[in-house]
C-alpha cells in the first residue's frame, strides 16, 4: 500500500506542484487547505496531470477541534509537508498579529497531532527570509540567521525554532526545513501555476496580469538599492524543481537518511537576478510592452537574497532520480 502524505496548503502555488510530484512518485496524498488564497479547481488540474485526485479536506489548521477530527479520520498518514501559511511580506507588516496567530498556531496544532497520532516526519516550507539581510553573500547553511525584516519572515524563523525544539524533545519525531528563495514558473502542462486570489504579492504573476491587461501597471518597489540597476535581487527557482526538492526531503525522512532530528537546507539555483532584469526578460521573450512605474520601497523587503552556491536544486533533482518509485 502506498505511503500516505498530508500536504497542507496543497491547492496553493508550491503546494499543488508538490502534490503532483508526490503522486507521480507513487505516494497517496491528502490535501488540507482553507482555500483563502487558492481555488478548489486546482484539484481538477492535479487529477488531469497525474490521473489521480488527492483526497481533500477544507478547514484552517488553527482550528484545534477540526485538526483533531481530521487526524482521527486519516490514520494512515506517515509524513506531513506543511505549506499552509499566510505569506505576503508587505501584508504581514500591516497585520502582524494575524500572521503570528495563523502561521504559528497552525504549526503547533500539527506538531501536537504528530505526537498524539505518532506521525514521525514533517517537511516544513521555510524561507530565505530567516537570514534577514545577510552581511555576506553567498548565503549558505552556515550563514547566521539575523532578525527578520518582516513579521512573515519572523514566523518562519520562530517556526523553525519550534520544530527544532519539539523534534529534540520528542522521541521519534524528525523534521526538515527547506529554506528556499523565489519560486517562479508553472507546470509544463500549464494546468497549474501561480494563481493568487486578489492582487498578487509576487513579481511574476503581477507581470503576467499586467501584460494581460488585468492590472493597469506593474509597480516596482524601489530603484535605490545597492545593486547594479538599483532594483532588488532575487534567486528565482523553477517551481517544479522546488516541488521535487520536497519529494527528496520526504524520501530522506522515510528512508532514515537524516543526520539529526531537525535539519535545514537552502534550496536555490545559485543565480541572482534583479527585478528590472526579470521585467526586461519578459518583454524580450513575449514582445509585450509592460507599463510599469517605480514607487517607494515596500516594507519588509530585502535588498539581496542571492546568489547562493550553485548546488542545491541540481543536487536535489539528482538524488530524486535515485529513489525508488515503489513505496
Amino acid at each position: 500500500m502506498s505511503k500516505q502524505i498530508l500536504v497542507t496548503g496543497g491547492t496553493g502555488y508550491i503546494g499543488s506542484h508538490t502534490v503532483v510530484e508526490l503522486q507521480n512518485e507513487g505516494f497517496d496524498v491528502v490535501v488540507v487547505d482553507d482555500l483563502s488564497n487558492s481555488s478548489i479547481e486546482v484539484l481538477d488540474a492535479i487529477e488531469k496531470i497525474t490521473g489521480k485526485r488527492p483526497a481533500f479536506e477544507k478547514f484552517n489548521l488553527t482550528d484545534q477541534e477540526k485538526t483533531n477530527a481530521f487526524f482521527e479520520k486519516y490514520r494512515r498518514i506517515e509524513a506531513i509537508v506543511h505549506f499552509a501559511a499566510y505569506k505576503a511580506v508587505g501584508e504581514s507588516v500591516e497585520k502582524p498579529l494575524e500572521y503570528y496567530h495563523n502561521n504559528l498556531v497552525s504549526l503547533m496544532n500539527l506538531l501536537g497531532s504528530m505526537r498524539k497520532h505518532k506521525i514521525p516526519y514533517m517537511v516544513f516550507s521555510s524561507s530565505c527570509t530567516v537570514y534577514g539581510q545577510p552581511e555576506k553573500l553567498p548565503v549558505t547553511e552556515d550563514t547566521p540567521r539575523k532578525p527578520a525584516e518582516s513579521p512573515y519572515g519572523n514566523t518562519k524563523a520562530v517556526s523553525e525554532d519550534i520544530m527544532r525544539d519539539f523534534a529534540r524533545a520528542t522521541e521519534g519525531i524528525n523534521c526538515i526545513a527547506l529554506r528556499y528563495f523565489n519560486p517562479i514558473g508553472a507546470h509544463p502542462s500549464a494546468l497549474i501555476g501561480e494563481l493568487p486570489v486578489g492582487v498578487p504579492n509576487n513579481l511574476v504573476p503581477f507581470i503576467t496580469q499586467t501584460a494581460a491587461g488585468l492590472r493597469d501597471e506593474l509597480k516596482i518597489f524601489g530603484d535605490d538599492y545597492n545593486t547594479p540597476d538599483g532594483t532588488a535581487i532575487r534567486d528565482y527557482i523553477n517551481v517544479v524543481d522546488l516541488a521535487k526538492a520536497h519529494v527528496v526531503a520526504i524520501n530522506r525522512l522515510l528512508n532514515n537518511k537524516q543526520k539529526a532530528s531537525y535539519e535545514f537546507f537552502n534550496v536555490g539555483t545559485g543565480e541572482g537576478y534583479s527585478v528590472m532584469q526579470l521585467v526586461k526578460a519578459f518583454i524580450k521573450a513575449t514582445g509585450v510592452e509592460l507599463k510599469y512605474s517605480v514607487v517607494g520601497r515596500r516594507a519588509g523587503d530585502i535588498e539581496k537574497y542571492g546568489p547562493i552556491p550553485r548546488m542545491r536544486i541540481m543536487n536535489w533533482a539528482g538524488r530524486l532520480r535515485k529513489h525508488s518509485k515503489k513505496h
